[in-house]
């Protein structure tokens, strides 16, 4: 068995990508209009600890970078998964492609 224990600066550029994918796909699909602010509020958890993540990468930090994405996407799938965003993309969430 080989143990992962590194975050390379490739790793790290995927985690962005797919977390980036994300964001804009959140952002273009839309929020839940009855719920609205609590999906901005989910979505405004998310986009922060993107910009941590963004602000750690740039110190060299990839650790709390890779930490912080992990947050970030963790925040968009919660938001996924209880219907505050209108995304139906199990790459990318937990959810299910056809409701």
């Amino acid at each position: 068995m080989t143990i992962n224990d590194v975050v390379t600066s490739e790793k790290l550029d995927k985690y962005f990508s797919i977390t980036k994918e994300a964001l804009d796909m959140v952002k273009d699909k839309g929020l839940d209009e009855g719920r609205l602010e609590e999906a901005k509020d989910f979505l405004d958890m998310a986009e922060r600890y993107f910009r941590d993540a963004q602000h750690f990468a740039e110190k060299g930090d990839r650790v709390l970078a890779f930490a912080a994405l992990n947050y970030a996407h963790g925040w968009l799938d919660a938001g996924a998964r209880i219907r505050l965003f209108k995304v139906k993309d199990s790459r990318l969430f937990t959810v299910d492609d056809e409701e």
